[in-house]
């Protein structure tokens, strides 16, 4: 298998991802855990300096129905440019929300229960929009996303739900360990926001946080001109650098704990 290219092996191309249509995606959930959490809320910010539409996403209801909402542009943004769709989602998990993860985003089993779509639902207009998004040859850009995308691929699983394979996902966190591994400190989304010099509101709801995730990627691709090359071929490189990242951090935690295991899986 030949070598994963460095990031100064890499040559821009006048095809970036970062300037075309991108769109970004997060979900908060019930557990830390990718394997058994369930969706509370998500959300896609969709980014097109072309303002290109595609064919909506069929929905049951409309956006002034519990569970669903839609909008158009709500607001410029420095690097990203400016959002042309916002789709949210407010999930009834089916199951209880435990009050540590309602502390983090600010939603209860009864509110969730009371506004939110059925899971089954919502998973199945999640997936679909997502895959209609790859189709198109949209860059998916998604903060830490085998967590994101394993919950989602569960989620399909157990709603009996199709999941399609992510091809072209942007990682700002993956990226942001290959561009700068030497920095001391966190790697959270607002840490990097504060590094990228991008304003971050509502931490913690899908929404922001979505946007926020383009920020950053589009930050890291004018500060790295290396990262400007099509989505494709990026999501393959940030594949092959997540398996060093594994491999690294392994090699690090097995220091204190032997039989310590990370796993190189990405993006899902």
């Amino acid at each position: 298998m030949a070598e994963t290219p460095t990031l100064f092996e890499i040559t821009p191309s006048s095809e970036s991802w970062h300037t075309r249509r991108r769109v970004g995606f997060d979900l908060e959930t019930t557990s830390r855990d990718p394997r058994v959490a369930r969706i509370v809320s998500a959300a896609l910010v969709i980014f097109d300096d072309t303002e290109v539409s595609l064919e909506p996403v069929t929905v049951a209801g409309t956006a002034a129905e519990p569970g669903v909402a839609e909008s158009g542009a709500v607001a410029s943004s420095a690097a990203a440019g400016n959002p042309v769709r916002t789709r949210e989602w407010l999930v009834d998990p089916g199951v209880e929300i435990p009050a540590e993860t309602t502390a983090i985003h600010g939603i209860s089993t009864e509110y969730a229960q009371a506004n939110g779509q059925p899971a089954a639902e919502a998973v199945a207009q999640i997936t679909t929009a997502l895959a209609q998004e790859f189709a198109a040859g949209s860059a998916v850009v998604v903060m830490n996303a085998p967590y994101d995308f394993t919950v989602l691929q569960q989620e399909a699983l157990r709603h009996g739900v199709e999941f399609t394979e992510p091809v072209a996902v942007i990682d700002p966190l993956v990226i942001d360990k290959q561009v700068d591994k030497y920095r001391r400190g966190k790697r959270t989304l607002s840490q990097m926001c504060l590094h990228y010099q991008v304003e971050l509101d509502a931490a913690h709801s899908a929404a922001p946080d979505a946007w926020a995730a383009v920020e950053v990627a589009c930050a890291q691709a004018e500060r790295f001109p290396q990262l400007q090359i099509p989505a494709p071929e990026l999501h393959r490189l940030q594949a092959g650098w997540k398996v060093g990242q594994a491999a690294d951090l392994q090699e690090y935690l097995r220091r204190t704990r032997p039989d310590a295991v990370v796993s190189p899986a990405w993006p899902v």
